[in-house]
């Protein structure tokens, strides 16, 4: 398992990149998988990665680390790394709407068939989940698909334990109205006995 979140931390703020680099190795997948869930970009959720490791390195010597593990600090970070990418694509887009020009095709030679299939899964599971807010849809990637507890995810979205837990049950049952088998009936289920338990 190797030293413990809070000893690595320390190390950071301590300007040791090393210490940093074990956190990433420890975190950057999950946070990869967040931040795909959420963009359905294999590209956005690479960027968004390092976006969210930056801004870790940058905060090393203001943060106190309250918890055992850094994972629910990471993922509000990359919350709001996407927030700020969407509210910036949405200015941009606006302005290139104004100019007379045709739109710019996107260039698919580097993309691999893998990387299509997989956005390809994780936009049917977005599609599933359209009927939801965007709290109700953070809460519940936090919590049934990244497995984060009620209070981890509390703690990445900044908001109350309580706030959480209605969002993550408004989204279940509105999925399981909408799309019983989008994201599969078990999940949920195990979801909620892991979170009874």
């Amino acid at each position: 398992m190797g030293e413990p979140d809070e000893v690595l931390w320390s190390r950071c703020a301590g300007d040791d990149p090393e210490a940093l680099g074990q956190l990433f190795d420890r975190y950057a997948d999950a946070v990869f998988r967040y931040c795909l869930s959420r963009t359905g970009s294999w590209q956005d959720a690479e960027d968004l990665v390092s976006v969210t490791f930056l801004e870790a390195w940058g905060k090393r010597r203001k943060l106190v680390l309250e918890r055992d593990s850094l994972l629910p600090w990471l993922l509000g970070v990359a919350t709001n790394a996407m927030r700020n990418r969407a509210r910036s694509r949405r200015r941009y887009d606006q302005f290139l709407a104004k100019l007379p020009h045709s739109p710019v095709e996107p260039d698919h030679s580097t993309a691999t068939a893998e990387r299509l299939d997989a956005e390809e899964q994780v936009r049917e599971l977005l599609a599933a989940a359209t009927s939801l807010t965007g709290g109700e849809r953070d809460a519940l990637w936090l919590c049934a698909v990244h497995g984060c507890s009620y209070q981890e995810a509390a703690e990445a979205l900044q908001v109350r334990i309580g706030t959480i837990k209605s969002r993550v049950n408004r989204a279940k049952s509105k999925l399981q109205a909408a799309a019983p088998t989008a994201l599969g009936r078990q999940a949920l289920e195990n979801h909620e006995e892991s979170r009874q338990s």
